[in-house]
């Protein structure tokens, strides 16, 4: 996650200020492909804009800790609330963090200052008697002695043709309608699956009906002048219409904001009445001056992501509460809002782990502006949208790699070109006789800019954002068709002043481009801007109407002199033995891909049995295998593969100095056998002893064993080193490959050796392939070391040799 370290931010007296803010997430699971686009990253896509256009914004979220969610989860974990928001908020941040998302702060709704905000907020409506006390009859159970929460009922959905045997106490999954849990049909507790009885139980309620009037000025007002989606329109209509009801604000509970109420202190706040003051309190963790950003309606703009199903409590529930307070609040301007992603046309559930999640992405071979390019083009703003692998991989080799990233390296590589065949990397100087207005095609090009320039700006004022990003995209095919109508290449040889005009307009088409996607790809902006040999803080901005002019000038964008970078490819393309292995990984639900991994393992094990091993003694156990399969195994070392090396996932149990050597290791490595292997590394002066201990690494578990120092190695651990051999870093598999798991190479299938022929070069031949490539991936050619988890990297090294 990529969080703003900077001096806090305040509003600026004459400046746009803008304050965003996406649904915060429920810190119980890892979030999805489905919950990542509906609000975290649409909302930086925004934030990035905004700061693309010189606004002053931050850019709060945080997760959501409290509620009866987290008590389920910790139930389940066998541990305290506390504990599982202390896990899945890290691992939260760390997938934000691989998605650049780019927060000013991201907090946590379980900190003081969301008690302090909560209950602040409470006393001035209470005091503004827009609160009731009313006694309800509450489902309880005797089995566990206490009043069960919405999410710890489950029944049968009363909706007539729904009657979803699993639906929730506060909603039904399969047909969305908010419930309550007595409403159930053969109602059950969730923890001990008994029948709960109902029992009255005091609660306050927000009295929503007599705060209508209010809030519907509000809506009407703000729906309009913030340019508010269709459907969270429709939504919040939807409510209005069948009639405000008051809004229980309490729960039995004792994970959450406690009530400071003496009535009522055995109680804690209701989640969809804190949750959303943690926008605040994450501010306010941000900078004590937050209120010059809440209580600032006048010179704020708030914004707000999220998905369909959050939209109520958004444009009714959170702002019928800040106005019963009475206090100047800021209240929303602008709501976006998406449907929902579907996974291969059925549905991303968290609950079922079904999809693809935001760990599962990082652990792929595909680089994080695929995966945010593919989400943003799919957005699903007016309607559901399904996510599919062969549509990524299609505009992934259609969009990014043929149009984008063709466009860009044609033009720099060009450029790159020694003097004679290029500009030696020097953006060329045009003749003063030459001019981009009086040339026909670059004129042209440069109309369209400006108009797609217009339109891309409009677009993204208004958060279109899926319309804004096609728009930028069309600026790159435009480019693509000015190469080819100018045929640059022939020009430089006939009409060298021309040629010069045409790649200086098309380098600055590039640099347009890296601009204008810098929201949506910020990596691979930074990648051109590396290539052009530009800082990006200097030269990234579209701040006022004298920069938007000049990039409607594409020829005046670089200057004439400028030593760019290196070219090199930006894309990759995404074959199709690789689509199918990602299709197979993630098909059905997480529990399918448990039994699917546990079913490999069965079969590595069942290898490793029928594997030659030492008696200890010397002498080699034999394997059962005839004569004729003897002679099969040395007709097939006549082609050397890379499936012939044992690559596994070991697990270091132990790792300590060689008595005999400064420069060795001494390991004792787990590989997923009966007892571990002695391994011998030397690998001291570049990894601290401590860092080798209770890791996982790669083994190369084939090789003839060796002794060193006196010490026989019986395998080998990967790793990558630098070009000068002054940095070495550990290849390691995911963290939750399993230990003894072969690493395979899709694409590539086969059995390993028993043992390589040291005479057969084998390991020396496939060797010289084996290294890690821009993405920290660890690949042979171009195909990564794959695990069931996902693939192996290195942690900084890019093109490094692996041995």
């Amino acid at each position: 996650m990529v969080e703003d370290r900077k001096p806090a931010k305040l509003p600026v007296e004459g400046k746009r200020n803008i304050l965003i803010t996406s649904a915060l997430p429920y810190v119980n699971n890892v979030p999805h492909l489905g919950n990542i686009i509906g609000c975290v990253l649409s909302a930086d896509v925004f934030a990035r804009y905004c700061r693309l256009r010189g606004y002053n914004v931050i850019y709060m979220c945080g997760t959501d800790e409290y509620g009866t969610a987290t008590e389920t989860k910790a139930l389940e974990e066998n541990c305290s609330p506390k504990e599982i928001c202390d896990k899945y908020h890290a691992i939260h941040k760390e997938v934000y963090d691989w998605f650049n998302i780019s927060f000013d702060k991201f907090g946590r709704t379980s900190s003081p200052e969301q008690t302090e905000a909560c209950q602040s907020i409470f006393k001035k409506i209470f005091d503004n008697k827009w609160l009731s006390e009313r006694t309800v009859e509450q489902l309880y159970c005797d089995t566990c002695e206490r009043f069960l929460a919405d999410r710890l009922v489950e029944g049968t959905c009363p909706t007539p043709g729904c009657e979803y045997d699993s639906a929730r106490g506060d909603q039904c999954d399969k047909c969305g309608k908010l419930l309550n849990p007595t409403e159930l049909k053969s109602p059950r507790c969730k923890v001990c699956k008994s029948s709960p009885r109902l029992r009255d139980t005091d609660h306050l309620f927000l009295e929503l009906p007599l705060l209508k009037d209010k809030l519907e000025q509000y809506i009407n007002k703000m729906s309009v002048d913030g340019s508010w989606s269709q459907n969270a329109i429709q939504i919040t209509n939807a409510w209005l219409r069948n009639g405000l009801e008051r809004r229980c604000i309490t729960r039995d509970l004792k994970w959450g904001v406690p009530v400071p109420h003496e009535k009522y202190s055995n109680k804690v706040f209701y989640v969809w009445f804190d949750a959303p003051i943690g926008y605040i309190s994450i501010t306010a963790c941000y900078t004590p001056d937050w209120e010059k950003w809440w209580k600032n309606p006048e010179n704020v703009e708030l914004f707000q992501f999220m998905g369909k199903d959050n939209v109520p409590f958004h444009t009714v529930i959170f702002p019928s509460t800040l106005l019963g307070t009475g206090e100047n609040w800021t209240l929303m301007k602008t709501i976006s809002v998406t449907e929902y992603l579907k996974y291969e046309s059925g549905k991303f559930s968290k609950s079922n782990g079904i999809g693809v999640f935001g760990n599962d992405a990082k652990d792929t071979n595909i680089p994080v502006e695929v995966w945010r390019y593919y989400l943003l083009t799919n957005r699903p703003e007016v309607s559901d949208t399904d996510f599919t692998w062969p549509d990524l991989q299609a505009k992934l080799n259609s969009e990014l790699l043929n149009n984008l990233g063709n466009f860009i390296n044609r033009v720099l590589s060009f450029i790159a070109k020694p003097a004679g065949q290029g500009y030696n990397s020097i953006i060329p100087t045009v003749p003063d006789d030459v001019s981009g207005d009086s040339h026909d095609l670059t004129k042209k090009l440069a109309d369209k800019v400006s108009a797609y320039l217009d339109q891309y700006i409009e677009a993204m004022e208004k958060v279109k954002l899926k319309q804004g990003l096609k728009i930028a995209m069309s600026i790159s095919g435009e480019g693509n068709a000015y190469l080819q109508e100018t045929a640059f290449w022939r020009l430089y040889k006939e009409n060298q002043p021309l040629c010069a005009l045409v790649m200086k307009t098309a380098a600055g088409i590039a640099y347009l481009l890296a601009c204008l996607l810098e929201p949506f790809m910020p990596s691979f902006t930074l990648e051109v801007f590396k290539q052009l040999n530009l800082s990006v803080e200097t030269h990234l901005s579209l701040y006022d109407d004298k920069d938007v002019d000049r990039v409607k000038r594409p020829w005046d964008i670089l200057n004439a002199g400028h030593k760019i970078g290196t070219p090199k490819p930006l894309f990759r393309e995404l074959k199709d033995e690789e689509l199918e292995f990602y299709k197979n990984k993630f098909a059905g639900s997480q529990a399918d891909r448990v039994v699917r991994a546990e079913a490999e393992a069965e079969n590595v094990a069942e290898q490793l049995k029928k594997t030659k091993v030492s008696d200890g003694k010397g002498k080699k156990k034999a394997s059962g295998k005839s004569s004729n399969e003897t002679k099969n195994k040395a007709a097939a070392e006549q082609d050397i593969t890379i499936t012939r090396l044992d690559i596994r996932v070991g697990l270091i149990k132990k790792a300590e100095k060689h008595p005999d050597a400064d420069t060795l290791y001494v390991e004792e490595i787990d590989v997923g056998e009966e007892q571990t292997r002695t391994v011998v590394s030397g690998l001291v002066k570049y990894i601290p002893v401590d860092e080798m201990q209770n890791r996982k690494v790669c083994v190369l578990c084939n090789l003839k064993p060796a002794a060193m120092r006196g010490i026989k190695s019986q395998a080998m651990v990967l790793a990558a080193s630098n070009d000068d051999h002054t940095k070495v870093e550990l290849v390691e598999p995911p963290s939750s490959a399993r230990v003894g798991e072969r690493i395979t190479f899709p694409g590539h299938e086969g059995n390993p050796d028993e043992l390589l022929n040291p005479k057969k070069k084998v390991w020396e031949t496939l060797q010289v392939d084996l290294h890690s490539n821009e993405e920290l991936v660890a690949c042979y050619k171009n195909i990564p070391l794959t695990t069931s988890a996902g693939v192996c990297k290195v942690s900084s090294i890019t093109c490094g040799s692996i041995r």
